[in-house]
């Protein structure tokens, strides 16, 4: 099991609205399955070393991603993923700049998770035991207010149970997206 880092909320709309942003979005999502460089981005992505390095930067600056020293060859960086548990202020506690930001944050996250969907689908007969792995649930239920913070928290507790340190993966396994998303009747 993966050590749970305390919960962080966000505060900064500039931070959230760089996270919103589609290529930085990419770079960070690619940090977290291990060291990247400029280059390797750069190739990955098919962008230039330029502006993968500087959108690297930016990453770096609201400490999201970190340099991995001990990887510098010469004049060339290694950067990985801070790890964190990174949340959003409530609602009613945000400012219209704040909404805005995560608004086109969450936009941009369902659409990148329905282009994710749309890849496994292609893929499927060709996935083996992992074509069974879509997992699909739809249910309701009914809290009050005061128990919607302790119902996603032991969401996020059961992730963390099974999160494993990201250097010691079993051969068989494979990165599972799993998104959690739960919003009152109207």
């Amino acid at each position: 099991m993966k050590e749970r880092p305390p919960p962080e909320t966000i505060t900064d709309p500039r931070r959230v609205r760089l996270l919103a942003h589609p290529l930085r979005k990419r770079i960070a999502e690619l940090t977290r399955r291990g060291p990247v460089s400029s280059t390797t981005l750069a190739r990955e992505l098919g962008q230039s070393t330029g502006a993968t390095s500087y959108h690297l930067r930016q990453l770096a600056k609201h400490g999201l991603v970190e340099e991995v020293p001990e990887l510098a060859r010469g004049r060339e960086r290694w950067w990985r993923a801070v790890p964190g548990d990174r949340r959003l202020p409530r609602y009613g506690e945000q400012t219209p700049e704040m909404r805005a930001a995560v608004d086109e944050l969450t936009r941009l996250e369902f659409a990148n998770e329905l282009e994710a969907l749309d890849r496994f689908q292609d893929a499927r007969d060709d996935l083996g035991p992992w074509a069974d792995a879509l997992l699909f649930s739809f249910a309701t239920v009914t809290l009050t207010p005061d128990e919607v913070r302790p119902f996603f928290e032991e969401y996020i507790a059961l992730l963390y149970r099974y999160k494993r340190a990201d250097d010691d993966p079993p051969p068989d396994a494979r990165t599972l997206h799993a998104r959690f998303l739960a919003f009152p009747e109207v």
